[in-house]
């Protein structure tokens, strides 16, 4: 409705264009002026109009933006959206969680393992090296030599299964 009216306004204004034109050539005076002013209200008026039109239309979608975001289906929308979002995070944040234990978990363990050997490897040692004092006087020069330098040899590699080994091999020699 309000652009047939802007489109009859801009036509009636070029109409009166044209009037004025042939009145300006038919020779008439002060009428031309007149019909021309006339015609510049009329386009002028059919341009307020439309913008008028198109600024209450753009000001009536805001308003009804506003209130459809500002509703309360749309607001616990929101919330929902909010609430899942960090329960989404929360999830993530678990998971990560659990990898960052395990990883730790994992690191104590192979700390403890790590002492545990060392103090296996402590007792073994301390274990041979007085069982080779003890035998000492009792076996032949060679084998306490050869018994000693796979001892030493162990300890610098820190063999726990040569040492359980040289453990055997000594506890034979003590049997025979």
């Amino acid at each position: 409705m309000i652009v047939r009216t802007v489109l009859l306004l801009s036509l009636a204004a070029f109409g009166l264009m044209l009037l004025a034109d042939l009145l300006l050539k038919l020779g008439l005076p002060s009428l031309p002026e007149l019909v021309t002013q006339i015609s510049i209200i009329t386009l002028l008026s059919a341009f307020l109009l439309l913008v008028a039109t198109g600024l209450i239309i753009i000001g009536r979608r805001i308003i009804m933006a506003w209130k459809v975001y500002f509703s309360a289906s749309q607001r616990l929308q929101r919330r929902l959206w909010f609430n899942q979002a960090k329960q989404d995070r929360l999830v993530r944040l678990l998971h990560f969680r659990r990898l960052q234990i395990k990883y730790f978990t994992k690191i104590k363990t192979k700390q403890l393992l790590s002492d545990n050997d060392q103090q296996q490897l402590q007792l073994i040692s301390k274990k041979i090296a007085k069982d080779l004092s003890r035998l000492k006087k009792q076996l032949p020069k060679a084998t306490y030599v050869l018994l000693k330098q796979e001892y030493r040899q162990c300890l610098a590699l820190r063999d726990l299964q040569a040492l359980l080994s040289l453990q055997q091999k000594i506890d034979d020699c003590e049997l025979s």
